[in-house]
């Protein structure tokens, strides 16, 4: 019995020691576990995309300097991290600004980092001596964004502790509640705004 148990457990230990890896559909339902995951990121991203897209108030803004582009010039503003989790929201900010880019019914213009690579960029072209100064760009030039996107992310998470009344299993609730905004720059009135909600349940029994 002793030498069974024994063998048992290099044997579990071996099978640990296995891993494997392999590729994965990225649009497919992702349910590791109750945390922000990827497909957290999909819906709120394309149901943001999608209502920007289809909203009249955000189809053209004119604006002198525009000439007969009529389009809504965007700076993508940042998404703040109201929840308990480390999450990086800039991914989803990018994912928005992505799926409106590619309709071309909007214009975007550089974020923080874009505007430093181009001053780093500037520098070297009228600074450097190494560019032919007829094909050196020059600044004050740059389109004027229209609007300001930005959001924020929230959540409410509980947990119910294992009991005899449970069956010995454990619950955790977790809502995420996205909040959306685009703003006049000019005027500072919110012209469009919208928000979605995702809630995921987790069950784990006593050998969860």
């Amino acid at each position: 019995m002793k030498t069974t148990l024994i063998t048992l457990s290099l044997l579990s230990i071996l099978l640990a020691a296995c891993s494997s890896t392999r590729y994965g559909d990225a649009k497919a339902e992702e349910t590791v576990n109750i945390n922000w995951g990827s497909t957290d990121l999909q819906q709120f991203s394309s149901k943001m995309a999608s209502s920007m897209i289809e909203a009249p108030q955000l189809a053209y803004m004119a604006s002198a300097g525009k000439g007969d582009d009529k389009r809504i010039v965007i700076y993508m503003g940042g998404i703040r991290n109201e929840t308990s989790e480390h999450i990086n929201l800039e991914s989803v900010a990018d994912s928005i600004r992505v799926e409106m880019q590619r309709t071309g019914k909007f214009r975007f213009v550089a974020t923080q980092q874009g505007q430093g690579e181009i001053t780093d960029q500037l520098h070297f072209q009228n600074d450097a001596n190494r560019v032919n100064p007829e094909m050196a760009k020059q600044t004050g030039k740059q389109l004027g964004a229209d609007v300001v996107l930005y959001g924020r992310l929230y959540s409410i998470g509980k947990k119910k502790d294992r009991s005899i009344e449970s069956g010995g299993v454990q619950t955790k609730d977790l809502y995420y509640h996205f909040v959306f905004d685009c703003v006049n720059i000019e005027t500072g009135e919110i012209i469009w705004t919208a928000d979605d909600e995702i809630r995921k349940t987790q069950q784990t029994g006593i050998f969860g």
